[in-house]
């Protein structure tokens, strides 16, 4: 996948098809314009193309401490698993007081040689938010390119998007992210050293710090699925900070079922399917090591 951060240095070779968006969780909304991007891009024989932001606009335009569901790295891996092509991601500090005709001549056009667009009805872009699928309709009949509108994907009655999504984690519903995501949450980062307890009451275990970008839900004890070097391990994670053995490390500690293996320094990728308690401080370690027996049969029941 070509990726690019300069817009104004770049430019296409082939024309391309293009959706455009924050692409926060590139949940199910997200794909639904994706796979007809795919779909568009394999019929007319063009470059299919995600136009986003390097930071999401809330956290750009002052909201404190604005998380988002994937991390940039994650959603850049992500998209390129799907198929697609070329992903820019735009520097929202430079492009949100250009106007929005400007931006579609300029940047869409000239750029990125776009001749067909897949948006959502609600689609906004430009300064002030001037720009609409409508605009963009009435643009293409005079700048030469195709519009394509696609209705939203619902859960009921509510529109399947990254509040809802992020609503859903920091409640701790686990399950239901994962279902309006399309897949399962996960974190990813590289494995670090933390301070062997594990090991030593026969639970040994491996140490992710999350990015400090990454939205992540409550604290607790979750069944787990770990990808490493193209294994998968089934587990139970520990997202928090050890309160038992009086820990400071402040993340992801997963236990993998049927693993002796040396993992330090690899990146990893920890799903987590379900939710099965709140962090909480026992009396003892042994009545640390009696509910992580308890918690691995109720995650290999979940399994």
């Amino acid at each position: 996948m070509k990726y690019i951060k300069e817009i104004a240095e770049f430019k296409a070779e082939q024309k391309s098809a293009v959706t455009l968006g924050k692409f926060d969780g590139v949940h199910r909304g997200h794909r639904k314009l994706i796979r007809r991007v795919l779909e568009a891009a394999g019929e007319r024989q063009l470059t299919p193309t995600v136009f986003t932001f390097d930071v999401p606009p809330q956290a750009a335009l002052g909201a404190a401490r604005f998380q988002t569901l994937m991390t940039n790295q994650e959603r850049r891996d992500f998209l390129e698993q799907l198929g697609i092509q070329t992903l820019v991601e735009g520097h929202f500090s430079e492009l949100k007081d250009m106007e929005a005709e400007a931006f579609v001549k300029e940047i869409l056009v000239d750029r990125l040689k776009a001749v067909h667009f897949v948006v959502g009805p609600d689609f906004h872009f430009g300064k002030n938010r001037k720009g609409s699928p409508e605009f963009l309709k009435q643009l293409g009949e005079t700048l030469g390119f195709t519009v394509e509108i696609l209705s939203k994907e619902m859960d009921g009655e509510r529109v399947i998007g990254s509040s809802y999504i992020r609503e859903e984690l920091r409640q701790g519903r686990i399950e239901k992210a994962n279902q309006l995501l399309g897949y399962t949450y996960f974190i990813t980062g590289q494995v670090v050293h933390g301070r062997h307890q594990g090991s030593g009451f026969g639970f040994p275990t491996i140490n992710l710090i999350p990015s400090p970008e990454k939205l992540l839900p409550p604290r607790g004890v979750y069944a787990s699925r770990t990808k490493i070097a193209g294994k998968v391990y089934q587990g139970v994670s520990n997202l928090g900070v050890k309160p038992t053995v009086r820990g400071t490390f402040e993340g992801l500690e997963t236990y993998l079922f049927r693993c002796d293996e040396d993992l330090y320094g690899q990146e990893a990728r920890v799903e987590l399917l379900a939710f099965l308690r709140p962090e909480e401080k026992f009396p003892s370690v042994e009545a640390l090591k009696q509910q992580l027996r308890k918690d691995v049969k109720a995650a290999e029941r979940i399994f």
